[in-house]
């Protein structure tokens, strides 16, 4: 990096933090959260221990926005005054240091860019996901078991915490299906970025004569809903299906029918469930799954954006994301349209600039 370069994205960086102060108003979120203080303090504030739940969620987020805010634009201004400093003193060192520090203080206004795009009703809450494997066979059902292993090692990358609701097998490698709960700050505005369809290309382990293999998973995300979100579901409209869990568990689970299947007729969605002793629990938890899926499908219509992905669908022409093993190493996501050349960093779960990446892109054709 030379002194033009450094000079042109102090500028960029400086109009990007200009331009968020404008859209989240740091003044307005200070004196709001003086007016929550205040609340606070009223002994009689704590009576309605519901409100000042959601009070206290509003002044965790709000908090939260405003100091990284206030973090990136004192980082900017701080590199700004130094740089300008040394270039009068002609100190060398100060400057080139100023050049190894510039990527992590364009990550820094990134940040502030995505906490901004992740200030939605619905991105603080926990997300619900499911994958499940395309047409294929053994292939499918293996590449839905390496995207499994991907969005776990994601979450633990950073630090959400992962609650298997069901997990199903492949006959003969993979899975067929799985579904859990991710826990953490934002967990569905980051995760809502994989809704879709992903595309692996590779020279299959399964066949012997070492042929190249095109292989499709989907993957369904959808906010935990709230006990205060009400959504009508009429039991007409419902079919349960109980079976023995086929997953660990011991010899209980096993050999009760303690998991459960439910079929949303009007729409064809089949969420199920298996993760506890109980039917009961499990019928309860899957009952939330179903509520969660058909929220999301909502959303999707009020957004006139319904990218809802059925079974039928998993194939050519509905990928959001290719994986490329061979012949060359890529990984290319099409909101984006970005790739990136570190496919095994990627599917070891370092996708939080690839998701970045999608929320960015979004935020710029609105």
């Amino acid at each position: 990096m030379d002194s033009y370069e450094y000079t042109e994205l102090l500028k960029t960086l400086k109009n990007k933090v200009e331009n968020i102060s404008l859209i989240i108003k740091p003044e307005i979120i200070k004196a709001r959260l003086k007016e929550i203080e205040d609340m606070q303090n009223d002994p009689s504030f704590w009576n309605d221990a519901k409100k000042a739940g959601e009070i206290g969620k509003e002044k965790t987020k709000i908090s939260s926005m405003l100091n990284k805010f206030q973090n990136a634009k004192n980082a900017v201004d701080d590199a700004k005054d130094i740089y300008d400093l040394a270039n009068e003193e002609q100190d060398l060192e100060t400057i080139n240091s100023l050049y190894e520090d510039a990527d992590e203080l364009e990550e820094r206004v990134v940040n502030l860019e995505v906490a901004m795009m992740l200030s939605g009703e619905n991105d603080s809450k926990n997300a619900i996901v499911t994958i499940h494997p395309g047409a294929g066979g053994t292939e499918s059902s293996d590449w839905a078991s390496m995207l499994y292993r991907m969005y776990l090692r994601f979450c633990e990358r950073e630090g959400y915490k992962v609650e298997v609701l069901d997990f199903q097998e492949g006959d003969e490698a993979g899975l067929k299906d799985v579904s859990f709960i991710v826990s953490g700050e934002n967990a569905y505005g980051y995760l809502k970025a994989e809704n879709g369809v992903h595309r692996l290309v590779r020279v299959s382990p399964f066949d012997s004569a070492g042929r190249r293999h095109t292989s499709f998973s989907s993957v369904m995300v959808s906010p935990e809903v709230d006990d205060d979100i009400v959504i009508d579901i009429e039991e007409k409209d419902l079919r349960f299906d109980y079976y023995r869990a086929s997953g660990a568990g011991g010899q209980h689970v096993n050999k009760t029918e303690s998991a459960v299947r439910i079929t949303h007729i009007p729409t064809n969605i089949v969420v199920q469930c298996q993760n506890d002793r109980s039917q009961h629990k499990n019928k309860a938890t899957a009952m939330k799954m179903l509520k969660s899926r058909l929220y999301e499908l909502e959303l999707m219509k009020q957004s006139e954006a319904n990218n809802s992905v059925e079974k039928s669908d998993i194939g050519w022409g509905h990928q959001i994301r290719s994986y490329v093993l061979f012949p060359y190493q890529s990984v290319k996501d099409n909101r984006s349209n970005l790739a990136y050349s570190q496919v095994e960093a990627v599917l070891d779960g370092d996708i939080k600039k690839i998701i970045e990446g999608v929320l960015i892109s979004h935020a710029d054709k609105k």
